[in-house]
């Protein structure tokens, strides 16, 4: 049932029976394979290398439009049938609902944890990445001091927000771990690795983040996710 989508051609499957996902561990790539390990999912991880602009061909293109990894194939979807997914956001809470697991049942606690999920979707990802861009990329051809000052600003207000929301609580929903934390904690990693930008993002003053992260790269899951699947 996998080789019905055309993706499968370029990367074929070895398993059937399990997840297909096609990735490369940048923040949002790290976010899925988090998510896949903490479930304990059988799952197949196929290397997108966007350096050599694999998510540009027509076989990526078949998956996702949008032309932006990670995405996964699911042979064993709604009513036993297979489903592609893209958009992490979409695959963190459809693996959730799947599983049981990392979003919690009580609805007000349920909502919450999905408005953290899209706050980083948002707001947190999209301002770090672009900060991240003109500060340890191509932005650094860039003279104007403009682009690189408005998102590290904005990424330093961001995380301001996530430090205040995390005092008194372990994680972001306060006791338990959920898919609002790993979407979030591979963005925040960025930071360090691969932006060495820890003094620019003056991460000093956001003790209860800095706390956290070292909480939740400590996860096994997370140990592993950060090389899934290997770079190139």
């Amino acid at each position: 049932m996998l080789d019905t989508f055309d993706i499968t051609k370029r990367w074929p499957a070895t398993r059937s029976d399990a997840i297909q996902l096609y990735s490369l561990p940048t923040p949002n790539g790290i976010k899925v394979s988090a998510m896949l390990e903490e479930c304990g999912l059988a799952y197949e991880a196929h290397l997108v290398n966007i350096m050599q602009d694999d998510q540009f061909t027509p076989d990526f293109l078949s998956l996702n439009p949008n032309n932006k990894i990670p995405a996964i194939i699911d042979p064993d979807g709604p009513n036993g049938k297979p489903l592609g997914l893209f958009e992490t956001g979409a695959i963190l809470i459809y693996l959730a609902e799947k599983t049981g697991k990392f979003l919690p049942v009580d609805p007000v606690k349920r909502y919450e944890t999905i408005q953290w999920l899209m706050w980083q979707m948002g707001g947190l990802g999209p301002m770090l990445g672009q900060f991240g861009f003109f500060h340890a990329f191509g932005g650094k051809a860039i003279e104007d001091p403009r682009p690189v000052a408005r998102y590290r600003e904005e990424g330093q207000r961001l995380l301001g927000v996530l430090n205040d929301r995390l005092e008194g609580r372990d994680f972001i929903m306060g006791d338990d771990y959920t898919i609002a934390d790993i979407a979030c904690w591979p963005w925040v990693r960025a930071i360090s690795t691969p932006y060495k930008a820890e003094a620019e993002m003056e991460l000093e003053d956001v003790p209860n983040v800095t706390r956290w992260l070292e909480a939740c790269m400590a996860r096994p899951a997370s140990q592993v996710a950060v090389n899934v699947p290997p770079r190139p």
